[in-house]
């Protein structure tokens, strides 16, 4: 009888020891490393509507002299705006935003430090861009309100 006891001890000793290690190995160790998480569609949030649109021209009133003209941009020509944007900030030497890449399927992202995915999303309701500086997009479906135009695949890719 002993014998079995001593022998039901190590083992318990033995499991004890290895469950730990291993909930030490699966849960306990954190690390930076977010690029096997899923992508984030940043559509579902709602503070990233408010972070460009208050850097943007404000909407003014069309035949107005006194005013500035603008053009609302949605959908791909807002995205495709936005991607542009980025590129111009990081070239000027501007890092502090997260770099913009084009993805091959035509949608924008941007990696968080860890590795995951940021997919962009055109805010709700748009954005308005000078005239003169919105003028390049008119190609694009979403630009002024239009539901027809180019979206963004191939964009960037050698034809």
């Amino acid at each position: 009888m002993n014998q079995i006891s001593k022998y039901l001890q190590t083992t318990a000793v033995v499991t004890s020891v290895l469950l730990t290690q291993t909930l030490t190995a699966c849960g306990g160790a954190k690390t930076a490393d977010t690029s096997n998480l899923p992508a984030v569609d940043e559509s579902n949030r709602s503070s990233f509507g408010s972070n460009v649109n208050s850097s943007t021209a404000p909407a003014a009133r069309a035949g107005m002299s006194n005013g500035q003209k603008a053009a609302l941009l949605a959908g791909a020509a807002a995205i495709y705006y936005l991607y542009q944007k980025n590129q111009k900030a990081r070239a000027s030497g501007n890092s502090s935003e997260p770099q913009y890449y084009l993805s091959k399927n035509g949608r924008v992202y941007y990696r968080e430090a860890g590795g995951r995915v940021h997919w962009v999303t055109a805010p709700q309701g748009g954005i308005s861009v000078p005239l003169a500086e919105a003028q390049q997009y008119q190609e694009f479906e979403g630009y002024d309100g239009r539901t027809t135009g180019r979206n963004l695949a191939g964009i960037g890719t050698a034809n």
